[in-house]
């Protein structure tokens, strides 16, 4: 029951999302057949209200799984280098080749978040963790590496107005024809889901999820493909989120506990919702100009961040 309410919650964000914006349009003139109000409707609201609910729910879907493969809960794509290094495949296929179709230049967005996974794993295996909280800062680190190559990178080739797209989380670009490979990030959301007991055991640990018949590895390995592949279909879309994969996991685990099947359709719509409220909020807030999702967000996000690392140090005092 409470789910339905807070699904029917963001159906109701959805829809006054639609109505918000510089060109007003109205339901009177949507009911005379208004040609114009009906563009704008189809071609920029709709798909617009479609992307943040999709990147909204598949990036913190994506937050949830990399805190449970990874054991830490102060972990995300964006925390990890997992968003940065999508951005530099990205800026690589803007380089190399700028007239390859988007589906290509995600995919090399996705293998290069891949990467840059795998080498935060790499740095932790090989550092001693006697804290939890050397975990994001490492990744905070690394993150903060891979942005200065990008941005080196772009500085040389006179591309920064192009990586500044990426790192918004500007939504103001999405029309029809635009967002549709954020289908492909549900899609990965939803594999996540069919397969939450298997991440949920192997959170326990490579020896208790191996004495349980896990294949360790493979489920692993499976968690960090869902992860860049929403990393990269949303960078290519919508750009950056920052810290939605790690505001909402935790809020959700702090009243729902670890078991991730219970806990998925709980996070895909809070992480929705979450996105609308940003939205609507950078529409209205300097009206008629907007703010973009990613910095409203950032603001929250790092409140929460700070928040949740307070409220650790005083559990384990």
């Amino acid at each position: 029951m409470r789910l339905g309410l807070a699904f029917l919650l963001v159906v109701v964000l959805a829809g006054i999302s639609l109505w918000v914006g510089v060109s007003g349009i109205s339901l009177a003139r949507l009911a005379g057949g208004d040609p114009r109000d009906w563009l704008i409707l189809w071609e920029s609201r709709v798909p617009r209200m479609l992307a943040l609910v999709l990147s909204g729910a598949a990036m913190a879907i994506a937050g949830l799984l990399m805190q449970i493969v990874i054991r830490n809960r102060f972990v995300e794509p964006s925390t990890t280098g997992t968003v940065e290094a999508a951005g530099l495949g990205l800026l690589v296929m803007t380089l190399m080749a700028p007239g390859a179709p988007v589906i290509v230049k995600m995919a090399v967005g996705a293998v290069f978040a891949l990467g840059g996974t795998g080498l935060f794993l790499m740095v932790l295996r090989r550092v001693p963790l006697r804290d939890q909280m050397m975990v994001p800062l490492i990744g905070i680190i690394l993150t903060g590496v891979l942005h200065a190559v990008t941005t080196f990178i772009a500085y040389r080739a006179d591309l920064m107005q192009t990586v500044l797209a990426w790192t918004q989380g500007d939504l103001s670009g999405v029309l029809r024809g635009r967002y549709e490979l954020l289908w492909l990030g549900a899609a990965m959301a939803v594999i996540a889901w069919i397969a939450a007991d298997r991440f949920t055991l192997a959170g326990l640990g490579k020896d208790m999820a191996t004495s349980l018949g896990l294949a360790h590895g493979r489920v692993l390995a499976l968690a960090l493909v869902i992860v860049s592949g929403v990393t990269a279909v949303v960078v290519v879309t919508v750009g950056t989120i920052p810290f939605l994969g790690l505001i909402v996991p935790n809020l959700v685990s702090l009243a729902m506990g670890d078991n991730m099947r219970r806990a998925v359709p709980w996070v895909a719509v809070s992480g929705a919702g979450l996105v609308l409220v940003c939205d609507i909020l950078g529409r209205i807030l300097r009206a008629p100009y907007e703010i973009p999702v990613g910095t409203i967000l950032g603001v929250i996000g790092s409140f929460t961040f700070l928040i949740l690392i307070l409220r650790r140090r005083r559990d384990v005092a």
